[in-house]
């Protein structure tokens, strides 16, 4: 059912990825407006964040072929097996973060939704929380990346708050992804927790949830970016000069989340105590990496892949933002148009935070 005040257009403005390669993968163009069936909404998408997952997804860095880390592959168009789990079903409309208002309703749908701020939960259990098995907006089907953006009516939260659309939009993937690696890894009082990449969308939300929970914080970054860090809650700050070794010393943490991998990743497991927890749900810097088994099962550590997000994942986080224990990094804006400028701009790691696309009227 179709909200009331003006007419819903037939068409709208969307960016089409059209396969896997390079910018010009990247089509801005008129397509027609999705309308939603038996348990959808329609969403008029307010802000969609941008994420390492969407370069990757038109880059194809979930093939098999590829080994170095998202700035480092080389632009193809033959990567069939490049998505998260399956084929991406290109051209597909990508977009994982968004902050929308519903003006529709499927069939007998909530229209009591209509004229609601919301965000969409971008992973999907579409099987249930029993099972591990997952969609993703912008992955598996069409996202946010357009002025409009048909979801199940389960996946949206109400919320309110002050913050702006684009603030809004900065949160769904990144504090998602943190939150369920925080709670799969147990992390509460006490814990020492490290995070590499802290200035990042998702480390920068670890930075913020892992101290909401009462644990020390640990951060890695940039030297440029060290006192934004030091700003937002790390209670110590290492550059990526340092070695962690020496300044933290073998065993001195209790928990790595770690979404950085590449070179790395044989100190992160040298440096947690006997039992202690890695986590991670990304490989921005290489995903092969060197193992030595021994330091692994002689210690005891847990290592702990995090991609379904668990049933309390998404609703703590808005529920996070009702009573402001955390805040947004809003780090720049682009009109949907120049998403090719935006994606130019992520990879450069200059910023903090997150960078945000505005739909186009």
């Amino acid at each position: 059912m179709m909200g009331t005040g003006a007419e819903k257009p037939n068409q709208m403005n969307a960016v089409v990825t059209t396969g896997t390669g390079g910018y010009d993968r990247l089509e801005f163009r008129t397509v027609p407006i999705p309308s939603p069936g038996p348990g959808e909404v329609l969403l008029r998408v307010l802000a969609a964040g941008l994420n390492n997952t969407d370069i990757n997804t038109r880059l194809g860095w979930y093939s098999a072929s590829v080994t170095g880390g998202t700035a480092d592959i080389e632009e193809a168009d033959d990567r069939p097996d490049g998505g998260w789990s399956a084929p991406t079903p290109f051209p597909l409309i990508q977009g994982t973060d968004c902050c929308g208002e519903v003006v529709e309703t499927g069939p007998r749908g909530n229209v009591g939704l209509i004229g609601r701020r919301v965000l969409v939960r971008p992973c999907m259990r579409v099987d249930g929380f029993g099972r591990l098995d997952t969609i993703w907006m912008g992955s598996d089907f069409d996202g946010a990346f357009a002025q409009y953006v048909k979801v199940p009516e389960a996946e949206i939260f109400a919320v309110t708050c002050n913050w702006s659309d684009a603030e809004l939009a900065s949160i769904p993937c990144a504090y998602g992804t943190a939150e369920n690696m925080i709670d799969r890894a147990g992390v509460g009082p006490g814990h020492r927790v490290l995070v590499p990449g802290a200035s990042g969308g998702v480390g920068s939300a670890l930075v913020q949830l892992v101290r909401r929970r009462g644990a020390e914080v640990i951060a890695i970054t940039s030297a440029t970016k060290r006192d934004a860090v030091a700003g937002i809650g790390a209670d110590h700050v290492l550059t990526r000069e340092d070695d962690p070794l020496s300044v933290l010393g073998a065993e001195s943490v209790d928990v790595v989340i770690d979404n950085v991998a590449g070179p790395g990743f044989a100190t992160m497991l040298k440096l947690l105590r006997r039992g202690g927890r890695f986590a991670s749900s990304g490989a921005i810097a290489g995903s092969v990496v060197p193992l030595d088994l021994r330091d692994m099962y002689l210690k005891d550590l847990t290592l702990i892949g995090c991609t379904a997000w668990d049933e309390q994942v998404f609703p703590n986080l808005i529920s996070y933002i009702e009573k402001r224990e955390i805040r947004p990094l809003l780090a720049d804006t682009y009109p949907l148009d120049r998403i090719a400028d935006a994606q130019r701009d992520f990879l450069k790691k200059t910023h903090i935070g997150k960078i945000v696309l505005i739909p186009n009227d």
